[in-house]
């Protein structure tokens, strides 16, 4: 993309991303910058600059790019999350102003006692050596739960190489290289003791709460978002449903009806009030997918579970729906009079002429491969006058052929001529070669 469209700000944002979760520092703080040349306002370069450099540990830098992305984009949360991560590590790191008490009681002269006595302190005192620092620092992290928390699975290798270290036979005896054990051991200890700081700075663990507050809080106010709302996401989700089974995408299809299936069950009938009907209809489209997978007993239970809710909760289209898929997947299996015995109890159900064409024409068909040519001609008869009503040549042109096709199985030959000529006539109006061919052979 950058070669088509060199310098594209989101692009340079999105690289920067990947080489950030690749471990590319540098790469990623290049990326971030130069999409940041031409807009000093982006906010996606904003973000991916102050990530970059939170990652390095320059917290103070990267708080001023998360406040910048907040003045110009507040409404977006990872910025406001940024500043309060950066504040908890640099809080972590030099400790906390309000530490600090400063009191002011005798006018300004106090001050000048707090030098000299620091002045006098300091005399006394002797400056801490590196190895007191950083036993003074390690201090902070030695409770176990907390080591715990931060290495994670390494813990259990800390624990380790502690233990080893009170093996004094061990700890005196050296590699073949040459490298004694004892060295080994503790810079493994140190390696671990400088990632469990690192990971305190970065996000430490009354951080981490705060965080799962924050996240179980969006969770219960995205919960009470306003029927409305709720209500356009659903009609969005189920667009792209049927738009996936459409374009020949069946798994993804499925996949995605599925979590919305759940998703409206854990709402309330006033968030969605058209719950029992959604409910019903995304069982129909996760059969319909299932069909399409070939995945023939998922779908029918499927089908059946939408027929069974559309007539517990009394909903005729649903019902006339849920038997016409249901027929269409035992006519599928190889079922072919329980197909019939679904479809024909849909007939009532059917609102137009074209809806009965189809549904004479598929019992018809059924019929005849249960080798019962004499109801097979009836129902012929019958799509093929709803096609003519409805004026339909693709209709006719099949009625006609299933009617042919049953007067040959009754010997009714002469009949069964006639209508593969007016069938053969209608091919040519419709323009289908293969029905065509199908008829003179």
């Amino acid at each position: 993309a950058l070669k088509l469209r060199a310098g594209d700000q989101d692009c340079l944002a999105a690289r920067s991303k990947c080489y950030l979760k690749l471990g590319d520092i540098e790469n990623s703080l290049k990326d971030a910058e130069a999409s940041l040349q031409k807009n000093k306002t982006f906010s996606k370069g904003l973000y991916q600059k102050a990530e970059t450099l939170y990652i390095m540990g320059d917290f103070e830098f990267a708080l001023v790019f998360y406040h910048r992305g907040h003045r110009l984009r507040p409404e977006l949360e990872e910025f406001r999350l940024g500043i309060e991560k950066c504040q908890e590590a640099i809080i972590n790191c030099i400790g906390s102003p309000s530490s600090i008490i400063l009191e002011n009681k005798e006018g300004l002269s106090f001050i000048s006692k707090q030098a000299e006595s620091k002045k006098a302190n300091e005399q006394h005192q002797i400056k801490p050596t590196k190895d007191q620092k950083r036993t003074k620092k390690q201090e902070l992290v030695r409770n176990p739960k907390i080591e715990r928390q931060l290495l994670g699975e390494l813990y259990a290798d800390k624990v380790y190489l502690e233990k080893l270290l009170k093996d004094k036979d061990l700890m005196e005896s050296s590699t073949k290289e040459g490298i004694k054990v004892a060295d080994l051991v503790l810079s493994g200890i140190s390696y671990l003791e400088t990632r469990s700081e690192f990971w305190r700075q970065q996000n430490p663990i009354y951080a981490r709460v705060r965080e799962r507050k924050l996240r179980q809080q969006r969770w219960s106010r995205d919960k009470k978002q306003k029927p409305v709302e709720v209500g356009r996401h659903i009609a969005r989700s189920m667009e792209d449903i049927e738009q996936l089974l459409s374009g020949d995408c069946s798994e993804e299809s499925c996949k995605k009806a599925k979590r919305l299936l759940k998703t409206i069950q854990g709402l309330s009938n006033r968030e969605v009030p058209n719950k029992n009907e959604l409910i019903g209809n995304l069982h129909s489209c996760i059969g319909n997918a299932q069909l399409e997978m070939g995945q023939m007993e998922a779908a029918l239970r499927s089908h059946k579970m939408d027929l069974e809710f559309a007539r517990e909760n009394n909903l005729p289209d649903a019902v006339s729906r849920a038997l016409e898929n249901t027929g269409r997947v035992y006519a599928r299996m190889g079922k072919f009079q329980q197909a019939i015995d679904a479809w024909e109890e849909k007939i009532p159900m059917a609102k137009c002429s074209l809806e009965k064409t189809w549904l004479f024409h598929e019992i018809g068909q059924c019929y005849l491969e249960l080798n019962k040519a004499e109801a097979a001609q009836n129902y012929a008869e019958k799509s093929l006058q709803s096609a003519n009503e409805e004026g339909d040549d693709d209709w006719q042109l099949r009625a006609v052929v299933l009617l042919a096709q049953a007067q040959v199985e009754l010997k009714d030959y002469w009949s069964a001529v006639v209508n593969f000529e007016k069938a053969l006539q209608k091919a040519k109006i419709v323009h289908s070669e293969a029905a065509q061919e199908a008829i003179l052979a």
